[in-house]
């Protein structure tokens, strides 16, 4: 088991919704957090509103990062050596989504989903993962999507970086299982984050109406079962039975799955 009690947590995109649940839900548990996100400002407005309530745990350091580009993750790497502590757990939590069709979105918007998405959680798992080998200890923590099982029109440029996430995932629990470092992977459904005001262009977005309120997850059961997931060292998580039941349909009757998308994407797109 993974123990959360002082352990040291890297927690990237820090100030969005499953960032501000993990923050609460780890200092809850006593763990010593160092968080970090775009602006430095916000995310310590927001740390300051969730420690007017929960008084266990510490923030050992609030950091800036843009973790879009390689230069972003290899000074967050430094930022954090400079405090001289032991990560125990990264959180490669940040990510980025937009919705549209995929010749239709800019290419610079796609272009900097994939470094955020899929490219930062690559850099700081090397970086990291170099002084966990030393120490024989540590656990790396990936939020993918269950976006990453199936993909949905609209979201192909974030199914692809959620794709590539599993399986960076999954390479990576092989290579570092003999060195007693753990790889948990989360997939979520769509949840009442700020996510689900992403970003729209073209085709797509000229009709679509949003996720109907009903069928997205509470952040905070998510992240819950995302914790139980870490402490048991489980590799797959599947944290809300919307995630749980798509898994399994895209394992077991795929082509039922592709009937079903069809219709929540018309719904969805207002059709």
């Amino acid at each position: 088991m993974t123990q959360l009690y002082e352990a040291v947590v890297l927690i990237t995109g820090a100030s969005g919704g499953f960032g501000q649940e993990l923050t609460r839900q780890l200092l809850e548990q006593s763990s010593q957090l160092i968080l970090t996100d775009i602006d430095e400002a916000i995310l310590r407005e927001r740390v300051e509103a969730i420690q007017t309530k929960v008084k266990t745990g510490n923030v050992l350091s609030c950091l800036s990062a843009d973790l879009s580009s390689r230069s972003g993750c290899e000074n967050l790497y430094h930022q954090v050596r400079t405090l001289n502590v032991s990560i125990d757990i990264l959180i490669n939590n940040a990510g980025i989504a937009f919705y549209g069709r995929m010749d239709e979105v800019p290419s610079e918007k796609w272009e900097r989903l994939m470094h955020v998405n899929l490219l930062a959680p690559m850099r700081l798992s090397a970086l990291f993962a170099t002084d966990m080998i030393t120490r024989q200890k540590g656990h790396i923590v990936n939020i993918s999507s269950v976006a990453g099982w199936s993909g949905m029109a609209g979201l192909t440029h974030y199914s692809a970086s959620k794709f590539g996430l599993r399986g960076f995932s999954e390479g990576l629990f092989d290579e570092l299982k003999d060195y007693n470092i753990k790889v948990t992977t989360v997939y979520p459904f769509f949840s009442r984050t700020p996510i689900l005001q992403c970003e729209r262009f073209g085709t797509f977005a000229k009709s679509n109406i949003g996720l109907p309120e009903h069928y997205a997850t509470d952040p905070a059961k998510v992240i819950n079962e995302t914790i139980q997931g870490i402490v048991h060292n489980k590799l797959h998580v599947f944290p809300d039975a919307m995630a749980k039941r798509i898994h399994l349909l895209k394992r077991y009757a795929p082509q039922l799955l592709d009937r079903i998308s069809d219709i929540f994407i018309r719904r969805f797109q207002g059709g």
